[in-house]
Order: structure tokens, then sequence, then C-alpha cells
């Protein structure tokens, strides 16, 4: 349908281009309640999130561009996608598996691999098949040896939009050959609308008693940390805001929150991860995870340059990220949670963002 509008305001047809050979889509997702989900398979990225605030409004709570063209050219080319073939860093692009050593991965982060690569997850265009008004589900095969990791990697990941106001990401996966990899998806949330120019007095809750400190690479030391006593406590709920400029070196590295936290859950199990409220809005997002870790990245890199879908540009710290994955550097660090996947394994993982009123 020409010129088809979503509840959100974007144009469905800026969002169809051939890319790679491949046509980019946007899918729609509604629920009974009237929030609204947006997808495009360019990078299998959260466009707009619309669910209510304290005064039925509909918000978009998530940063993002109004046409695909704008995606390709953006500055921030992780907004809302889906990071891999493995997210976060890999310490100088490369680690050893089973005696063999790949060396080849991308230099993209400082000295380090980020996202995958020059061309991660997020910047291939997914096969996409819708299968009811609320569901949408993405796939991609990842070939042996692309950005330097080994093994036909074959994943599907799939968005729904439950009743209960929940996005729930769903991911799956298998390979013909041991490989390493760790998905996330990299929404930015800002619950006071994606509009507002930051997130200081959102109140944050992490459910972690530890931590994960960094050099000034980004790249774990290895050995987990207390929170407690530190800026990086998020066990009560307090305003993120409040320590983020603290003369604390983990901080001062990180230009803010850039940090794995431990969360306090089962392996493997469906576990509270965290919870966010906008005290503007009353929006409160609660994050459920079967993932071990989180990473908190508080748009510390935004440089206001990057223009939204309402025209406007994102400054820094507009917008927090809630990155549910395993740890960073896990390749080259035996200790941590297995992030090793070998054929005849399926690897499945499930997030889900969960919007209430407070």
């Amino acid at each position: 349908m020409k010129n088809e509008q979503t509840v959100s305001g974007l144009s469905i047809d800026k969002f169809n281009k051939l890319v790679d050979g491949k046509e980019t889509v946007l899918s729609v997702l509604t629920n009974s309640k009237g929030c609204e989900v947006t997808i495009s398979n360019y990078g299998a990225r959260v466009v707009s999130l619309l669910v209510p605030d304290k005064n039925g409004k509909l918000v978009d709570v998530v940063t993002g561009h109004r046409s695909i063209d704008e995606y390709l050219h953006t500055e921030e080319p992780y907004f809302g996608a889906t990071c891999g073939r493995y997210g976060n860093r890999i310490a100088k692009g490369r680690f050893e598996l089973d005696g063999i050593v790949y060396d080849q991965l991308a230099i993209n982060n400082g000295p380090n691999n980020l996202h995958g690569g020059i061309k991660g997850f997020n910047s291939v265009v997914w096969d996409v098949k819708q299968t009811d008004a609320a569901t949408v589900e993405l796939h991609y095969l990842s070939k042996d040896g692309e950005e330097g990791f080994p093994g036909n990697l074959d994943t599907t990941v799939t968005f729904q939009l439950s009743d209960d106001n929940e996005l729930i990401i769903s991911y799956k996966a298998t390979t013909d050959k041991p490989t390493v990899l760790n998905l996330t998806n990299h929404s930015y949330f800002n619950l006071s609308g994606e509009t507002d120019p930051s997130v200081y007095d959102h109140l944050l809750e992490i459910n972690a008693d530890y931590f994960l400190p960094t050099d000034n690479t980004a790249i774990p030391y290895g050995p987990k940390e207390k929170v407690e006593g530190t800026p990086m406590d998020f066990r009560t709920p307090k305003e993120v805001g409040k320590d983020i400029d603290e003369d604390f070196e983990q901080l001062i590295f990180g230009k803010g929150y850039d940090h794995t936290f431990i969360l306090n859950k089962e392996e493997g199990a469906l576990g509270f991860c965290a919870r966010c409220r906008s005290p503007k809005t009353g929006i409160v997002m609660e994050t459920f995870t079967t993932e071990p870790g989180v990473q908190l990245y508080t748009g510390n890199w935004m440089s206001g340059n990057c223009i939204g879908k309402s025209g406007k540009g994102y400054p820094a710290r507009a917008a927090l990220c809630l990155e549910t994955q395993h740890f960073p550097d896990s390749p080259n660090k035996p200790e941590y949670p297995s992030t090793v996947l070998r054929p005849g394994e399926t690897f499945e993982s499930k997030t889900i963002y969960k919007f209430s009123i407070d």
C-alpha cells in the first residue's frame, strides 16, 4: 500500500530498498492494547516501540531513524539492532578454539573486535516472515569465515508483541563447525520518549551483586568485583545520572556506564534482570532474560549529530541500553560462561522487555 504510515508516523515505503541484492522491509507488530512495534529486516532491528504512558498516550521509547537510507549512513549503526556473530568485544580480534587460532577478526573498536566486526549482523539483510499480527521471524545464514568466524551459523530471531505489553525476543542458532557466538539486541531506550534529551532522571534497578571491571579499551580484566560501595551499585533503584560523573576509574574509562553486570539468577533460567522507570511518563520497563549478564550502556558516545525519527538529534546520554548477553571476551576467558557452539547443539536464548505504568 503506497505511502502507508505506522501509528508511530513512519512511512513504510521509506524502509523498502534493495540492499546487497535483497529487499529491505518494515514489519509492523500490534497487540490488543494498541501498542505497536516496527521491525526492519536490515539488521533485524527494532525501529519504533509504542507503549502507553500514565495518561494513556502512546510514547515511542526507542531511538531510531525515519528511513532505510538513514540507517545505511548513520553514525550509530547499532540502533535497535541484533548484534552478532559476537556481540560486545573480543580482545585484539583473536581467539583460540580447539587448538585453532582465529586471528582475522576485524579491529573496529580501539584494539578490539566489536559486535561481530565491520559487517556484523546489524548490517545485513535478514530473511523475514511475519507469522501473525504480533510476531515476525527473521533468519540469517552467516557463512563459514564471515568476518573471520568459523562455521556456517544458521540464526533465527523472533520478535513477538504480547497482549501484556511485552516485547519478547527469542534467539536460536546452529552451526556445522565449532564456533563462538553472543547474540543481543541493542535497542536504545528513553522511557520519556525518543525526543527527550536525557535519561539522567530514569530510576534504574539491576539485579546484580557483581560487575566486570574493564581496562581502558573496555575488555574485562577477568575477575568480577562487588558493586557494593561503588557507583556501579543499582541493587536498589537510583537515578541513572546520580553517580555517572563520579571520579571513578571505570566510569572515566567508559565516559559513563558501559559495563557487564553479572545477574543474580540461575544459569540458563528466565529471570529478572532490570527495572527502569521514567518519572515524566510513568512508563516502567522490566527486563527478564535467560542470559547470564547485561551490558548497561548509557549512550556516552552519542554526538547529537545523529538525527532521529522526530527530526531532532540524539545528544550524549539521551538513551540507555540493557543488552542481555554473555560476557565480553569470553572466548579468551575460560572462567566465564562458555560462548562455544558445536555441531549438533542448538543455542537458544530469550529476553523480555515488559512495559507497564507506575
